[in-house]
């Protein structure tokens, strides 16, 4: 895989895949992290007096324009985060437009293309729309990790036309989730959250291999504990993995993984309820209460097992993290990490969206060595899989 970091590229017409699938609420952005991953590659190519397209996505438009999704908006916050004197715009992905467009530029300027998913061609990995994107350019530079599990036109297709390099965030993503997943020191803990065990069966089947302990939390950690015949109330269990998740703890226990579960549940009869809420042992879960997050004790048992540990990832959120008083344990587990990584040497890790919230309310980011911006890309690396993405840059032969 050819890599930015190692070419030296001066007056090029460049196109750069990006993620700006920014969080915002009330027309406000809430985390910052994914425009700020982008901008060493912004920098090099713009101090190197190139022509700088940018190609990114925003929400999900169906392929039609939907000015609800636009990103003409992100432009100011380029400008302001990159120190550049302007960033164009581009509400057009017409190859004459785009070339009368780097006519005008100067060059180290950039110009944002609008939300590539206003094209259906996009989604489709139309490779029309591909060598069309194409056209007007020297070199491809994917610096999108968090977006390259998928296989579109503007991140695999593209990369057929033009001598195709990963860009600088791009790089350091691979280097450290690899870096962890290969050589993390022992022993070494995965904390494993989030809502469903259908979007994680295969990260838990190959981190059994990796790591000495596995906390399984969050609604997926419901179906484990439903599969060891424990009464879960009207929780939230997926039933068709009941079978999936013996085989998991079967598995774990032939590699010597320690498998954690919940041993107490912070409970209401539903999730609306945040005032109607008592804490149950994991064998008395009354049959109206849901389990909304991890008690104490299990809190107590977690930090018991990180003290133990040299190295750890972490991926989803422990209980509904969205919703307080149920993130008490998310953010707990978060401060217990921060105390502990400043008194030892623990080498952690942790991606995925809810995940660096929660990091970011304890204020724990310095505890981590690496966080990383990605979600569903982050997923599929610890699945053992090579995104689309990656694998289209490692086959790029021009």
């Amino acid at each position: 895989m050819k890599q930015l970091k190692n070419l030296d590229c001066t007056n090029k017409k460049i196109i750069v895949r990006v993620d700006l699938n920014v969080p915002v609420f009330e027309d406000k952005i809430t985390d910052y992290s994914r425009i700020h991953a982008i901008l060493p590659t912004l920098e090099k190519l713009t101090k190197n007096k190139n022509k700088v397209f940018l190609i990114a996505h925003f929400g999900r438009p169906k392929g039609e324009v939907n000015k609800k999704y636009s990103i003409e908006f992100l432009c100011p916050e380029l400008k302001k985060l990159s120190n550049l004197n302007k960033v164009h715009f581009l509400d057009s992905c017409d190859q004459k437009i785009i070339e009368k467009k780097i006519s005008e530029m100067g060059f180290g300027e950039i110009c944002l293309l609008e939300n590539i998913r206003f094209n259906a061609e996009e989604e489709k990995n139309d490779l029309n729309f591909s060598k069309q994107l194409s056209s007007c350019f020297d070199i491809y530079i994917n610096d999108a990790f968090s977006a390259s599990h998928r296989n579109h036109a503007s991140i695999t297709g593209i990369t057929k036309y033009l001598p195709s390099y990963a860009g600088l965030s791009f790089s350091k993503e691979i280097e450290n989730l690899d870096k962890f997943l290969e050589n993390s020191n022992k022993p070494n803990l995965a904390i494993i959250g989030g809502s469903k065990v259908s979007t994680k069966i295969k990260v838990l089947e190959n981190l059994v291999e990796i790591f000495d302990s596995l906390v399984i939390g969050g609604a997926m950690a419901n179906t484990f504990l439903l599969s060891n015949n424990y009464n879960v109330g009207t929780s939230l269990v997926e039933n068709d993995f009941i079978e999936l998740s013996k085989k998991i703890q079967k598995k774990a226990e032939s590699k010597n993984c320690k498998i954690l579960l919940p041993i107490d549940a912070v409970c209401s009869k539903k999730i609306e309820d945040r005032v109607n809420v008592e804490t149950y042992s994991i064998n008395n879960i009354p049959n109206d209460q849901m389990i909304l997050d991890v008690g104490e004790q299990t809190t107590k048992l977690i930090s018991d097992e990180i003290l133990k540990s040299k190295s750890l990832l972490w991926n989803g959120p422990l209980g509904a993290f969205e919703y307080s008083p149920f993130d008490k344990s998310t953010i707990s587990v978060a401060n217990i990490i921060q105390n502990y990584s400043s008194k030892s040497q623990l080498d952690a890790l942790a991606g995925g969206g809810d995940t660096l919230a929660a990091i970011k309310k304890a204020k724990a980011n310095d505890a981590f060595k690496y966080l990383s911006t990605a979600g569903g890309a982050f997923l599929e690396w610890l699945e053992g899989n090579k995104s689309p993405g990656f694998i289209a840059l490692r086959e790029n032969n021009f």
